[in-house]
C-alpha cells in the first residue's frame, strides 16, 4: 500500500484511488456521501473527502456537480443490473434475481442513493429526467428477462413493482432472508404465467 506523509512527517495509508481506479472510487464516493447526508449534501468537497483526494479532481472528472449525479446513477443502474442477475446469464427461470438479495446486503448505499435521488426528485422537478432514466432501465432489464422466460410482456410493470419493494423494504428494514422468499415467490408467480400462456396458444 502507498503511504502519504503526514504534516507531522509520520507515514500514513494513502486512501487515494490508484491508477485507472479514479473515476470509480469518485462515483463510489458519491453514492456514499448521498446514502449518508442526503442529495443537497452532494458537493466537490464533500466527494473528494470521502474518497480521499483534492476536490479538484473530481471537477476535472466531471465538469459539474449534474455530470457527477447522472454518471454516478447511471454507474449504479448498471452496476445493479449486472450484479442482481436481473437477466441471468443462464437465461433460467430460477436464476432470475437470483443474488439481489446478497447484492443488497453487501453495498445497501447503492440502492439508498437511488431512493434517495428519487424522493429528492418530487421537491426538486429537474431532477426527474434522472430518476426516469433510472426506472426505465429497470424496467427495460425486467422486460428483456421476461422475454427470457416467455412470461407475459403486461407483468413487466407488476414484476418490476415487486422487485422494487423487496429492495426498499430490504434497504429500509428487513434483512436477506426476506427478499429471498419474496424472490422465491415471484419467480413462482413468473412459472405459472408462463405456463398459462403455453396453455393458451
Amino acid at each position: 500500500m502507498a503511504t502519504t506523509t503526514g504534516g507531522d512527517g509520520a507515514a500514513g495509508p494513502d486512501t487515494r484511488p490508484g491508477y485507472g481506479e479514479g473515476r470509480d472510487a469518485l462515483l463510489t464516493a458519491a453514492v456514499r456521501v448521498v446514502a449518508r447526508d442526503g442529495l443537497r449534501k452532494l458537493t466537490y468537497r464533500a466527494v473528494a473527502a470521502e474518497a480521499g483526494v483534492t476536490h479538484g479532481l473530481v471537477a476535472h472528472h466531471f465538469g459539474s456537480r449534474d455530470t457527477l449525479l447522472e454518471e454516478a446513477l447511471r454507474w449504479c443502474v448498471t452496476r445493479s443490473i449486472e450484479t442482481s442477475s436481473l437477466v441471468p446469464a443462464s437465461g433460467r427461470l430460477e436464476d432470475f434475481a437470483a443474488t439481489l438479495a446478497d447484492f443488497i446486503a453487501d453495498d445497501p448505499d447503492l440502492q439508498a442513493f437511488q431512493y434517495e435521488l428519487k424522493l429528492e426528485s418530487n421537491r426538486r422537478p429537474e431532477l426527474r429526467r434522472h430518476v426516469d432514466m433510472l426506472y426505465d432501465a429497470y424496467r427495460d432489464a425486467v422486460r428483456e428477462a421476461l422475454a427470457c422466460f416467455d412470461v407475459p410482456q403486461e407483468m413487466t410493470e407488476i414484476v418490476f413493482a415487486a422487485l422494487d419493494g423487496l429492495v426498499f423494504h430490504q434497504v429500509t428494514s428487513d434483512g436477506p432472508a426476506r427478499t429471498e422468499e419474496g424472490v422465491a415467490a415471484l419467480r413462482r408467480l413468473l412459472a405459472a404465467a408462463a405456463g398459462a400462456a403455453e396453455s393458451a396458444k
